[in-house]
């Protein structure tokens, strides 16, 4: 069992930034990947950004593209996920998620069912 703690959260004005960080309690294979996907009031729960963890390749939504990073870092079995240039439409739950993928490229990591570990969720508030 692998447990997420996220933490970064919280309300911001439109164009500014904003950090989540999610530490995994431990990594379970070379296959690991995290990845972040947001969930806003009435609406489905969708990808925002993922990385795999043995060669760093990092994904993300055309929505967020240009404007959040996403980043790990090894010894601290923890991701990162740089949100700049916020806009209202950003707002929502922030969700980290953790799996083991026999499969890697885009069309995995950006799946829901991919991901194995949930975190419990971060709000995010950007504000007009």
């Amino acid at each position: 069992q692998v447990q997420l703690v996220e933490s970064g959260g919280g309300l911001v004005q439109a164009g500014g930034s904003l950090r989540l960080s999610c530490r995994a309690s431990k990594r379970t294979s070379s296959r690991f990947a995290m990845g972040w996907f947001r969930q806003a009031p009435g609406k489905e729960r969708e990808f925002v950004a993922a990385i795999g963890w043995s060669d760093g390749s990092p994904y993300y939504a055309d929505s967020v593209k240009g404007r959040f990073t996403i980043s790990r870092d090894s010894a601290k079995n923890t991701v990162y996920l740089q949100m700049n240039t916020l806009k209202p439409e950003d707002t929502a739950v922030y969700y980290c998620a953790a799996g083991d993928p026999l499969y890697s490229g885009r069309y995995v990591y950006t799946r829901k069912g991919t991901y194995d570990y949930w975190g419990q969720g971060t709000q995010v508030t950007v504000s007009s």
